[in-house]
């Protein structure tokens, strides 16, 4: 069963949400107010840059934040990884190293560091179990990225031993949801191939072509699913260990790729680009952990959810793929 969050842990509670305005962080905050939080602050990067402690130290003063919510990451798909492994490593750590430590001491009460499944080793056993999470080296195109995040664990860990802080940390899966980011430059694997086949079809292409074999398996989790989950464990989960939010299920790339193609009502021919990487094997947790630790369940059937997505794309798209999709 599905649990709900206690409507009584949040009023007069000041939150604060890094990365509050992103597409996870929406649904977060969004389900924060359903929750019974009534003071919510979200740190906009183009008035605090969370990278340099002086961004976060003007943070700190201005939400006055009682417990975190850390979202905020430099992050994009395969291509985005590849491309700018420097970046995603530092960034990534020097934010959250950062804010971990002047939220400490600042008194922050309780802190949830949001962390990435490419956290990972390459050839984890699946179901990925919490304790499989140091058994290797993550998979090469997006291992700085993932060891960036990790050491926020690291960091989580130790300051609890020495200080007692309080500080947790969640891996998701791979999210997807309305709202998503479909920029062919850094989004991943489902907007990514959303948007292709539309425009495939409005342009009357008759092949799409798609990175990698499609042997490589992936696990998703609906946007909305995830904001509960993350509220949950932020408002119920107090503990050293890290714990993993998705739905147990894996699904082939080439099968999420013919699936996506019928819902869109995409026609034509599926050509896969073997010479480009299939990343990560294999990729499915094991989620034992939050139902038994918060009552956390996904409850969206994926292909329901990958629908909300297709029409949300549809209703929203930006004006570029507009003019890049009429008819000449």
């Amino acid at each position: 069963m599905a649990a709900t969050a206690r409507i009584d842990h949040w009023p007069g509670r000041r939150v604060m949400v890094t990365g509050g305005l992103g597409f996870l962080g929406r649904a977060v905050v969004a389900r924060l107010v359903a929750s019974g939080a009534d003071t919510v602050f979200v740190p906009a990067s183009s008035e605090y840059d969370l990278r340099t402690v002086d961004g976060i130290r003007r943070a700190l003063d201005v939400g006055r934040p009682e417990q975190i919510i850390h979202l905020a990451a430099v992050v994009g798909g395969i291509g985005a990884n590849r491309d700018n492994p420097g970046r995603f490593f530092y960034e990534n750590a020097v934010m959250g190293i950062h804010l971990i430590e002047e939220a400490r001491l600042a008194g922050v009460g309780r802190f949830l560091t949001v962390g990435t499944v490419c956290s990972y080793p390459k050839h984890t056993p699946v179901p990925f179990q919490e304790a499989s999470l140091w058994d290797g080296y993550p998979e090469e195109t997006n291992a700085p990225y993932g060891l960036a995040k990790k050491m926020l664990l690291v960091q989580s860990q130790a300051y609890r031993e020495q200080y007692g802080f309080d500080a947790s940390y969640v891996i998701p899966v791979n999210l997807y949801g309305p709202g998503d980011n479909f920029d062919p430059a850094s989004s991943h694997v489902i907007p990514a191939l959303i948007r292709k086949f539309v425009l495939a079809i409005e342009r009357g292409d008759p092949t799409v072509e798609v990175w990698g074999t499609g042997s490589a398996s992936r696990e998703f989790l609906y946007v909305d699913d995830a904001a509960r989950g993350i509220v949950l464990a932020a408002e119920r989960y107090s503990s050293p260990e890290p714990v993993n939010l998705g739905v147990g299920r894996e699904v082939r790339i080439r099968a999420l790729v013919e699936l996506i193609g019928r819902l869109t009502g995409f026609a034509g021919e599926i050509v896969w680009d073997a010479t480009k990487p299939d990343g990560q094997p294999r990729r499915a947790l094991d989620t034992s952990r939050a139902r038994e630790r918060f009552g956390f369940v996904a409850t969206m059937p994926f292909e329901d959810g990958l629908r909300r997505t297709i029409d949300w794309y549809l209703a929203n798209r930006p004006d570029v793929d507009a003019t890049v999709a009429a008819p000449g």
